[in-house]
């Protein structure tokens, strides 16, 4: 019995490891030590042989060290599996930095071109799927450099002169997130243009407002999708702050303390297209406050992109049924074959949990590091990578839902008598009066107290019935009363407004530069 125990177990975990084997996060690779039985049973499961150890290369940093790190150590240690979507920036680097070097008289004009062509054909090898990556390399700079060295040779040596792994991650890690950043608004502007596209399309259409997720008021559908793309307007304006603040190059800052070599910081600067030099040496390895502004504001967007998910969602429902999705952005069920469900619009929702998560990591991270550089730093780029990726998949899906999906004029019709949505524009109506907005409000809702009880809207009360109520109401109150009235009465800058509306809508199809 217990020894069943113990193979069911070994199989359990099995099954696991195996699960997660293709999660970037789950590297290390458990070994248990099997009884002899043990490795009979595993033998009969026909389990895969493991090839024979190659031999290791020397490290580039192994000077010191007579003995080679173990392989859990090296499996534990190494970034190569996620850090190698870096080559583009670390060749980018590279390459400037050489550029540098030979200009300052640290390396000769002829090895500055066998690295830089060295570098082109790894970086075209690595695109044609032909280089091979390797583990015992670490990460993306030394498989790179022992590449170079592979390739030309005596020069690639030169390449390092001057930097540290420090501030060469550092380097290539600001130039990805600033291309990240940039595909990221390009991503935002189309979900905004989509959204101004599907109020262009739904001139007019009157649909209920909430607060607390009861019927208040009621607006323009348009006001309500030109809301969206208002804050996605301020995501972007985040990230580009978050760009600007970011583009700084720590390159030439070494492994914290700077160099005693006749480098040009600003050559390299400029070169990579980075505002300055960062000004302090330590500051510049240790930082990742602009990690932090980016994921904030990848959290930000997240919970945007959730609110509209979740606000279509609950429209595409029958309870409410004032939206139908097309089926080329819905999922039918295993089980119930009636079922249409809004999935996308669910999992941008739920992806919001992964962003707010990906941020919480790497402040956690964080908070209690001393300075300068510490290895802990590594573990910066998975949630951010899992961050970007996520983000720009939630923008796509959105844009594309919205792109597919129609409103039920029919039923937002029905749908707008309930809840008395006229009443406070009811009271403006005798504030104009000279009414103090109080006692109007009182009055008003004594009105729709009376509508309870007789189950009529409003508009349906005669002026007698008014009346009775408060002697101001006159004949042109029914000119405040129903959706529509209630509509056109809406002036106020921003407001929802048919005239305000139109000059937004103007506004968003000038900026986008909508055809």
């Amino acid at each position: 019995m217990e020894s069943a125990t113990v193979l069911s177990s070994s199989f359990a975990f099995t099954s696991l490891a195996s699960s997660f084997s293709g999660s970037p996060f789950f590297r290390i690779r458990t070994r248990f030590p099997f009884s002899s039985r043990m490795k009979g049973i595993c033998a009969s499961q026909n389990a895969p042989q493991v090839e024979p150890t190659k031999p290791k290369e020397a490290k580039l940093w192994g000077g010191r060290f007579e003995d080679g790190v173990t392989d859990a150590v090296e499996r534990f240690t190494e970034s190569i599996s996620y850090d190698k979507q870096l080559y583009k920036h670390d060749i980018m680097g590279s390459k400037a930095h050489a550029t540098m070097l030979a200009h300052q008289g640290l390396m000769s004009v002829s090895d500055r071109d066998r690295i830089i062509e060295g570098l082109d054909e790894i970086e075209r090898r690595i695109e044609n799927g032909k280089f091979n990556w390797r583990t015992d390399r670490e990460d993306v700079h030394m498989n790179i450099e022992a590449a170079l060295t592979d390739i030309i040779g005596e020069p690639a040596k030169k390449l390092h002169t001057a930097r540290s792994r420090n501030d060469q991650v550092l380097t290539d890690f600001r130039l990805w997130c600033r291309d990240a950043i940039d595909n990221m608004i390009t991503r935002i502007k189309n979900l905004q243009a989509s959204l101004v596209h599907l109020s262009l399309k739904n001139e007019g259409l009157i649909v209920p407002g909430y607060t607390h997720l009861q019927r208040a008021q009621p607006v323009l559908l348009q006001h309500l999708l030109l809301a969206y793309v208002e804050e996605l307007e301020r995501d972007a304006g985040r990230l580009a702050d978050c760009r600007a603040r970011m583009n700084f190059c720590p390159l030439g800052a070494c492994a914290l303390a700077g160099t005693g070599l006749p480098i040009d910081r600003f050559m390299t600067s400029d070169a990579l297209g980075f505002t300055a030099p960062l000004r302090n040496s330590i500051d510049a390895v240790s930082d990742r406050d602009f990690v932090l502004e980016f994921l904030s504001a990848n959290a930000i967007t997240a919970v945007h992109l959730s609110r509209l998910g979740e606000e279509w969602v609950l429209w595409a429902s029958e309870e409410f049924g004032f939206i139908t999705p097309s089926d080329s952005v819905s999922t039918g069920s295993s089980i119930m074959p009636q079922k249409k469900n809004p999935d996308p619009m669910e999992l941008v929702r739920g992806k919001s949990a992964r962003v707010i998560g990906d941020l919480v990591t790497l402040l956690t991270l964080c908070k209690g590091l001393p300075h300068a550089y510490n290895r802990d730093l590594q573990e910066d780029k998975e949630p951010v990578f899992d961050s970007v990726k996520t983000i720009l998949g939630m923008l796509e899906v959105s844009a594309e839902f919205s792109q597919n999906i129609t409103f039920n004029q029919e039923r937002l019709q029905k749908a707008l008598p309930a809840g008395h949505l006229d009443a406070t524009t009811l009271a403006d109506y005798l504030v104009k009066k000279a009414i103090p907005f109080r006692t109007s409000h009182d009055i008003v809702g004594r009105a729709v107290a009376l509508c309870v009880s007789k189950k009529c809207q409003l508009q349906d009360l005669s002026l007698d019935e008014l009346r009775s109520i408060s002697t101001a109401f006159d004949e042109d109150v029914y000119e405040f009363l129903g959706v529509e009235n209630a509509i056109n009465k809406f002036s106020s800058y921003g407001s929802t407004g048919s005239a305000c509306v139109a000059s937004e809508l103007n506004y968003w199809v000038t900026k986008l530069e909508i055809r």
